[in-house]
């Protein structure tokens, strides 16, 4: 019996089907093992020294592993074909060589790049050892991220109050996302006009646009402002011009390469709007495998790759599938080779591709997500071998009788389609298109001007980043690897550094604090030269060309005495230099040239950054005195009258004064002026400008009665909670949808909300599944997508994993609901029984018990700082 494992139960089900009944495989459901989440774990004056930790779930399948190695005659590890997968099979190895379960079974080491008969097949007869030099290239990222993780985030929680965590990658990329903000708002937009008229000379009308005007060519600004554009406009319209010249230029453009991981989560976000996360997960379950036909056929190669190159059979394939579907003018004379720019051969495999072309999108029928991405992978595969688009472009230029002023017609036409009729590229922020066909026209035709006009226009900012161009910056700079873009990307959004607008990365101002924190203290460790080398440095350990303790020690003898230098860092010292650093953003110059730090209540104190347990705001100088604060953010022009303490009217119940108050937390409403005031913060969605006292009193009155319950006669109340508007009726809350809802909300509909949320309280029937995923691989149990109070999630047995932020939950898949499953279990999700009198000694991986010693009375001691927490490193890149 041969033992093969591999990462995922699925692949294990499909890849047995193929190996036949001589071979058992098993998953390892990913990682085993990993970095204990507490300090010691990385070890620098051990020679960095590492502990790693089997948790509980994963240490029941290793045992399932174990007792099947026993009697094994080969141990094949089959994880995927990257840094990952080698570390996970050197770690799988690692604990059964503890447990001293492999004794005469050969050892071999297997890839396969697709999950198909033939990609198996071929892989179990070329196996080899596990590559060391991959798995120490993943030892020295994962001791690098944890000593980033577990050694900064301590001195940020001691130093910079409110803060999180940092790290060594995601800090880097959230510094993009913030100066690319800092550009937007230094930027000055500048007003031009532009002059366009339509123009017959002898055929059809065109539009063409002024490029001369007064004997002079003109450049952007030259007409910046209504009256020299008019006066241009009007010239044209008086001068009588001829055909001086048609310019025709016959050009070629040639396919992109397939995808790579980095070009995927672009193509994806641009073409189809999903996240680097949500089309990491569809792409692996292309991988993985879909069922056709009764067989469950993998249909994409593998989806983690630098690689552009292409198998000899796929180019092959695809010059036959175009031949037949396109014709032979669309298959070039020759295959087209395209060559790497991963700077690590070692982790460049083929590129991400159909398994068989000839599965056309529209035959397999695909659902959802799993259908647009594999269209996508197939066009732009199919679309790479295809012969080059064939495009004229052509300039009419077009002079006045008087040489004075000069028009332009700009078109392009496509002459032939070649890989355009199929895929076009997409772009991050289109350009200007070129003008269509233009009509024939003759040198020194006469032409005549038909219309006229003038349109204003205004220069624009650069735009912030979306994930497309962001993963496209981050591969220019060389930060991070496109392995590991979605996860960096998932951390910024869970950290709250960053938000999402009109899928635009948006910085919070803790976001702007931490990259202001590091740039002041730590400026090396976010420099994009600096990261960037540093990942060029772990490419070199994976190539065999450099020592990995070695690149180790060089960090860490640097790094660790830069903190040293924090150690008598005062916060007063922190919030000075982030004062400086932020002032230009937290108080922009005004219109009017007032001092923009002036405090809007007192009007004689200056407003400065200010330090509470909850984080830092922004509050006046003649604190006690005056008390206005307000949080950190930048202020529209003129809201300081409108955001800042003001009266919005009187009570006509209370006689009391209802005002509008901005603190530290927001801006809120305040009935009177008393001792415990009534307060009530603005909902999201409500701006200060906007607030009266009809809307302030109609805050203050909440939680509202809606009515009496029909069933015990017991009120039903709304309100606007932590989690948000809410109807409530003996202890069960039920969520609205909108804060409107809350005034508007009647007795029928709150009675309909609260009996579904009552349905699906423990000990009554659960609320309607989003999704049923059917039962679980392992157990048989159903696995179900739920929507709950804090959002989706899965549900099996009694564990309940949520959703990824930012996925779909109607695209969630059996494999990665298992996953997820897995990994929340592994963290201790689930129910818990009872918990004992007293806790058992916790076990090491070698099983040695900790010793119990005799309970001793502590003495009196200054309360340490917070130690890192689990959520302080994450796998492959530390977070924040």
């Amino acid at each position: 019996m041969n033992v093969v494992i591999v990462e995922s139960p699925a692949k294990a089900k499909t890849i047995n089907k193929y190996l036949g009944s001589d071979y058992k495989v098993l998953a390892s459901y990913g990682h085993v093992r990993d970095l204990p989440a507490k300090d010691g774990s990385v070890r620098p004056d051990q020679d960095f020294d590492m502990s790693w930790e089997v948790d509980g779930k994963a240490a029941k399948r290793l045992s399932e592993i174990a007792e099947a190695a026993k009697g094994a005659d080969k141990l094949i590890l089959a994880t995927d074909p990257d840094r990952e997968g080698e570390a996970i099979s050197w770690h799988v190895l690692e604990v059964l060589q503890k447990k001293r379960a492999i004794k005469g079974a050969e050892v071999q080491r297997v890839v396969f790049n697709a999950i198909t008969k033939s990609a198996v097949t071929e892989a179990m007869a070329n196996p080899r050892d596990i590559d060391m030099e991959l798995v120490e290239a993943y030892l020295a990222r994962r001791a690098l991220d944890y000593l980033v993780g577990f050694t900064l985030s301590p001195v940020l929680w001691r130093k910079l109050p409110g803060a999180r965590s940092a790290g060594r990658v995601q800090s880097v990329a959230l510094r993009l996302v913030v100066e690319r903000e800092l550009e937007i708002e230094r930027f000055k937009s500048q007003e031009y006009w532009t002059v366009e008229a339509e123009v017959a000379a002898g055929g059809d009308p065109f539009t063409a646009r002024l490029v001369k005007h007064q004997g002079k060519r003109l450049t952007k600004f030259d007409l910046a402002n209504e009256a020299s554009a008019f006066a241009a406009r009007d010239a044209v319209k008086a001068a009588t011009f001829k055909v001086a010249s048609v310019e025709r230029k016959p050009g070629r453009r040639s396919p992109p390469p397939p995808f790579t991981t980095s070009t995927l989560q672009q193509e994806a976000a641009r073409k189809l709007g999903f996240n680097a996360q949500r089309t990491m997960q569809t792409a692996q379950k292309l991988y993985e495998g879909v069922d056709i036909g009764g067989e469950t056929v993998g249909l994409i190669t593998y989806m983690r790759t630098d690689g552009v190159q292409t198998a000899p059979e796929a180019l092959d394939e695809a010059r036959a599938v175009i031949g037949g579907l396109y014709g032979k003018e669309y298959v070039p004379e020759k295959p087209r080779f395209y060559s790497t720019k991963a700077k690590n051969a070692q982790e460049a495999h083929e590129a991400i591709r159909p398994t068989s072309l000839a599965r056309n999108p529209g035959k397999l029928r695909l659902e959802g997500d799993l259908g647009r991405l594999y269209e996508l992978i197939w066009k732009r595969m199919i679309a790479s071998q295809m012969e080059a688009a064939r495009i004229e472009d052509t300039n009419i230029n077009l002079e006045s009788a008087d040489g004075q002023t000069g028009l332009r017609a700009t078109g392009r036409v496509v002459t032939f389609p070649g890989y355009l009729a199929v895929y076009e590229e997409g772009r991050d922020d289109p350009e200007d298109e070129e003008g269509g066909r233009l009509p024939q026209v003759a040198e020194g035709a006469e032409a005549k001007v038909r219309s006229a006009k003038a349109d204003q226009h205004f220069t624009e900012p650069p735009p912030r980043y979306s994930e497309a161009s962001l993963v496209k910056k981050m591969e220019e700079l060389g930060i991070g690897r496109p392995s590991t873009y979605a996860s960096i990307l998932t951390v910024l959004r869970d950290r709250a550094y960053v938000r999402m607008e009109k899928q635009r990365f948006v910085p919070e101002d803790q976001g702007r604090m931490l990259i202001a924190f590091l740039g002041e203290f730590f400026e090396r460790y976010v420099e994009y030269d600096f990261t960037a080398g540093l990942e060029e440095r772990l490419d070199l350990v994976s190539a065999g060309e450099l020592d990995w303790k070695v690149l180790l020690r060089e960090f860490w003898t640097e790094f660790n005495a830069k903190i040293g230098e924090t150690a008598d860092l005062k916060i007063s010292d922190v919030l000075t230099a982030l004062d400086r650093v932020l002032g230009p953003h937290l108080f922009p110059d005004k219109p009017d040239g007032s001092d923009p730090r002036a405090c809007p209540t007192c009007g004689t104190g200056r407003m400065a950054l200010k330090s509470s347990r909850y984080g830092p705001f922004l509050g006046c100088s003649n604190y006690p005195e005056c008390r206005y604060t307000r949080p950190i953010g930048v202020q529209a022009e003129g809201e300081d009258a409108a955001a800042g303490d003001r009266e919005l009217g009187v009570d006509p119940v209370t006689g009391e004064t209802v005002y509008l108050k901005t603190g530290r937390f927001g801006v809120y409403v305040q009935l009177g002026s008393g001792e415990k005031p009534k307060r009530a913060s603005l909902p999201k969605g409500w701006s200060a400008p906007d607030m009266d006292l009809e809307k302030a009193l109609r805050l203050l009155r909440l939680p509202r009665e809606v009515g009496m319950h029909p069933e015990d006669g017991k009120p039903i109340l709304a309100g606007i909670g932590r989690f948000g508007p809410f109807v409530l009726h003996e202890g069960v809350y039920a969520n609205l949808p909108t804060v409107d809802e809350v005034f508007e909300v009647g007795v029928n509909r709150a009675v309909d909300l609260i009996a579904t949320k009552r349905a699906g309280r423990r000990g009554g029937a659960e609320a309607a599944a989003l999704k049923e995923l059917g039962p679980h691989p392992v157990d048989g149990q159903p696995v179900r997508v739920l929507s709950g109070r804090y959002g989706p999630y899965i549900k099996h047995g009694s564990t309940n994993a949520n959703v990824p932020r930012g996925a779909d939950p109607l695209s969630v898949t059996m494999e990665q609901a298992v996953a997820l499953i897995a990994e929340r279990e592994a963290k201790g999700g689930g129910k818990k029984g009872k918990k004992p009198a007293r806790a058992a000694a916790a076990k090491t991986e070698d099983g040695a018990k900790a010793a119990k010693k005799p309970a001793k009375k502590a003495a009196a001691k200054k309360k340490a700082a917070p130690k890192a927490k689990a959520s302080a490193i994450d796998d492959d890149e530390a977070p924040f």
